[in-house]
């Protein structure tokens, strides 16, 4: 069997030529390959801090299996930042909050151990150690101010109490926000929050107890309106988290096998905290993991705006 032999045309030969011609002259004038420089170098993202602050509800404590509040890594600050970061992956989470802090423990200290002596000045103290670096600040306090108020032994002595403990509250707030926009500028970005009820729960127990659910939906909203009046003559945000949890909504009813058939704010509030699951977790006014995820959007919405 012979070989087969391949026969350019004339017209084949001469394109073939060409198109020799044309790499030849390509290879000669196009160099050495070009090696990346640094600058083409995939740049790391620029580091920058979300600085949580606060009481027991920025450390995302829960209750355990043995009823213990304990801090997890559940929290609305830890919720927040995984919906932030996919937008900003340089960014870093710091969290400062203290289970049981009180605006004046936070100022002078006396609960958790900081550096500085206070959470604010730990605060105080990152916010001049990275300086514009900072890209938001999250706080949540003063519910546990009035709270030594409760043990009163009457609802007149209790009001009495809360009403004298309330503007001092205020005033504290103020303290910490202008320390804040001392140590980060005119410009930081600060957001505060107002609370859920959790004493919605006690409407669960008779005539009585809806009486206090309705009377501490009442003082809660006013410290929620004396809160959100702070933070905003400070330049800070307000998400609203008394409004996520729609609080003050004793309209319409919902049925639940924990809860019965409650007021929708009721059912809310047993969905969304340890307060109405039986013991020993139970009751327990920290959010669950779902109640944080409203508190973490009701924080995100308020960065949008």
């Amino acid at each position: 069997m012979r070989r087969a032999t391949a026969v350019l045309t004339g017209t084949a030969m001469i394109a073939a030529v060409a198109v020799a011609v044309a790499v030849a002259v390509t290879v000669a004038t196009a160099g050495p390959a070009a090696t990346p420089g640094p600058h083409h170098r995939r740049s790391r993202p620029v580091t920058s801090y979300y600085l949580s602050l606060g009481d027991s509800l920025a450390r995302g404590v829960q209750p355990d299996k043995a009823g213990v509040s304990v801090p997890t890594d559940q929290g609305y600050p830890d919720q927040l930042y995984a919906m932030l970061r996919p937008g900003d992956p340089g960014l870093r989470l710091v969290k400062l909050g203290c289970g049981g802090e009180t605006t004046s423990t936070m100022i002078h200290g006396g609960i958790c151990s900081y550096p500085g002596g206070s959470q604010l000045a730990a605060a105080v103290r990152f916010l001049r150690a990275h300086p514009g670096r900072v890209s938001l600040v999250t706080i949540d306090i003063g519910a546990n101010d009035p709270d030594a108020c409760i043990a009163r032994p009457s609802l007149s002595k209790i009001a009495s109490c809360i009403g004298s403990a309330v503007p001092g509250t205020a005033g504290n707030l103020a303290r910490i926000l202008q320390s804040l926009r001392a140590a980060g500028g005119s410009r930081l970005d600060v957001i505060g929050m107002s609370y859920y009820v959790p004493e919605l729960a006690t409407w669960r127990h008779g005539l009585a107890g809806q009486f206090l659910a309705r009377l501490s939906e009442r003082l809660a909203a006013g410290l929620n309106d004396l809160l959100a009046s702070t933070y905003t003559a400070y330049g800070a945000r307000v998400a609203d988290v008394a409004g996520a949890f729609r609080s003050g909504d004793f309209t319409g009813q919902a049925t639940g096998s924990a809860f019965g058939t409650v007021p929708r704010n009721v059912a809310l509030i047993c969905s969304w905290t340890w307060e109405c699951a039986p013991p020993p977790r139970g009751p327990n006014e920290h959010a669950n993991a779902a109640g944080y995820r409203v508190i973490a959007a009701a924080f995100r919405r308020a960065d949008l705006r």
